[in-house]
């Protein structure tokens, strides 16, 4: 089995990688062509296809590939320690033109954060429980602030972490396998790598609505829902990854109208409704409560079969996620990107330091029977001074962006 940001799936099949297609350099002088070769030397890490991560030049664009298919491309650290540097460098490489970032196979963007190997630091007393919340988020600006077109493949599984690593980009690219959820409040966790700053922003109550349920968005419904900006069939990606590495010198309105006009030429599923449109007048209004406990009384209120399935599903979450999620929600609608992510790391060091997200760990990824014993059990005993304490800053400990 396999592990995420709050899901189990099966592992997959392993799909070897693409081989790195070469750039012409025929046109270009002895010296020119010299010079060119030795820079894409530099700014390209050999690539060994077993690696977890791969990195490479082709042609205007660079390519960071997730390449852990068995665990559907869960990120790891040393993932996350591998892409910063390397995203940073072609950032300011003049031959790089573009970034674009894939997973391998074709059951995973990137299922999320590796939360097996964070649980057992936190249980071991170990800084890494510090350090990964810190460098993913480190990693989530990098993604937001990039000052070179960057394109999301979210091809498959996209959630938690993989949402960190697309979602903040200029361009995500979906398909008819893209799944997305974000599932952490099931897991005694939040919505974490910058949550906050674009669920707020989704249509009416749409993003509320997703971090307390962990609703899975599929295929054109992503696009639908405003997290891709484009969509594709799954069967067109290689085709576009090629035309993309192939522009010249492209802007970001060069990369934007390649990618409009595969997003044009799709008619997979469109004339299919939004899951969520009959919806979204209930979402709108249930979820406007200023507090769990209004939500909750709204949902029983409704009595609809829509409601009360909400209703059912809100019920088996940690309470302490709820109300933290729901305040950090809140409180990110106003704020930019770097603000939550420094007021999304201060609550990431809350649930390490707490019980639920050990106890949602192991009911629904170890154990495996999916009855967490929450603590506190009820909303009501997740008080207003608890929850201040952890979004309180934690001084000389705290997440620095700026």
């Amino acid at each position: 089995m396999v592990v995420m940001h709050g899901s189990i799936l099966t592992s997959v099949h392993a799909v070897p990688a693409a081989p790195a297609a070469t750039s012409s350099l025929q046109s270009l002088k002895p010296f020119n062509r010299l010079h060119v070769i030795v820079r894409h030397l530099s700014m390209s890490k050999p690539t060994d296809p077993s690696a977890e991560v791969l990195m490479e030049k082709r042609g205007c664009a660079a390519v960071i590939t997730m390449n852990r298919p068995k665990v559907l491309n869960v990120l790891t650290l040393s993932m996350i320690r591998q892409i910063y540097p390397q995203l940073k460098k072609w950032e300011q490489d003049p031959e790089t033109f573009l970034i674009i970032i894939k997973g391998t196979g074709e059951k995973s963007f990137c299922a999320g954060g590796d939360i097996r190997a964070i649980t057992e630091a936190g249980k071991a007393g170990d800084r890494m429980t510090q350090d990964f919340f810190r460098e993913e988020y480190i990693l989530n600006n990098a993604v937001g602030t990039c000052r070179k077109p960057y394109v999301a493949l979210i091809d498959g599984i996209t959630m938690g972490g993989g949402v960190g690593l697309s979602v903040h980009g200029h361009f995500r690219v979906a398909t008819e396998r893209t799944v997305f959820a974000m599932p952490e409040t099931a897991i005694g966790l939040f919505p974490d790598v910058g949550g906050g700053y674009f669920l707020p922003k989704l249509s009416g109550k749409m993003g509320y609505f997703l971090a307390l349920t962990g609703f899975r968005l599929k295929g054109r419904d992503v696009h639908k829902a405003g997290i891709a900006t484009h969509f594709i069939e799954a069967e067109k990606i290689a085709a576009l990854e090629n035309d993309l590495t192939e522009l010249k010198s492209p802007s970001k309105e060069n990369v934007a109208a390649l990618l409009d006009s595969y997003h044009k030429k799709c008619n997979l599923d469109q004339e299919r409704e939004f899951i969520l449109g009959e919806h979204m007048d209930k979402i709108n209004s249930l979820f406007s409560a200023n507090s769990m406990e209004g939500i909750m009384q709204n949902l029983k209120q409704d009595g609809s079969p829509f409601a009360l399935q909400q209703l059912k599903t809100i019920t088996k979450m940690s309470p302490t996620s709820l109300k933290m999620t729901l305040r950090q929600l809140r409180e990110g609608a106003s704020l930019n990107l770097q603000d939550v992510l420094t007021m999304e790391y201060r609550l990431s060091q809350a649930c390490m330091r707490g019980h639920d997200f050990y106890e949602g760990v192991r009911a629904v990824l170890i154990d495996k029977d999916q009855s967490p014993k929450w603590k506190p059990a009820t909303l009501e005993e997740v008080t207003d001074e608890f929850l201040d304490s952890c979004f309180k800053s934690l001084g000389s400990s705290d997440l620095k962006l700026h």
